[in-house]
């Protein structure tokens, strides 16, 4: 993959109609992670840890920050973390795929200069299975 603008990665959330762009983000991160289980025991070659293939838990992780350009997508995302709501959600990563699936928004951050513009950062959590479709 070559190298591709930061800018082009979308993160959308559905908004009851379809998946509407969350506008003004200027940074964006999704992480993946799976815990591990140890299935290691006295008559493991070497003593070497063994890991069991497929048991551990995976989640994921999205975390953004940037500016609210419209009314629309400042109230909710409001809305949906004071609502304590879980909704689908979509990372377009361009030329990669779209990872779709329901997240939490765990953290929502506001912050802002006396001579700039008001900012944002939220952090959302995965809330069940996800997929992945190749573009």
């Amino acid at each position: 993959m070559p190298a591709q603008k930061g800018k082009d990665l979308l993160l959308k959330v559905d908004d009851g109609v379809g998946f509407t762009t969350v506008a003004g983000l200027r940074s964006h991160r999704l992480s993946f992670a799976a815990g591990t289980t140890d299935a290691t025991d006295q008559l493991s070659p070497g003593r070497w840890r063994e890991l069991l293939a497929g048991a551990g838990v995976r989640h994921a992780a999205i975390a953004g920050g940037g500016i609210f350009r419209d009314a629309a997508s400042d109230a909710l995302i409001r809305q949906l973390f004071f609502n304590d709501e879980i909704r689908n959600w979509q990372v377009v990563v361009p030329d990669f795929g779209v990872i779709e699936g329901p997240f939490q928004i765990t953290a929502l951050e506001y912050a802002g200069e006396h001579d700039g513009e008001l900012t944002f950062e939220m952090s959302l959590e995965s809330a069940g299975q996800l997929t992945f479709t190749a573009i």
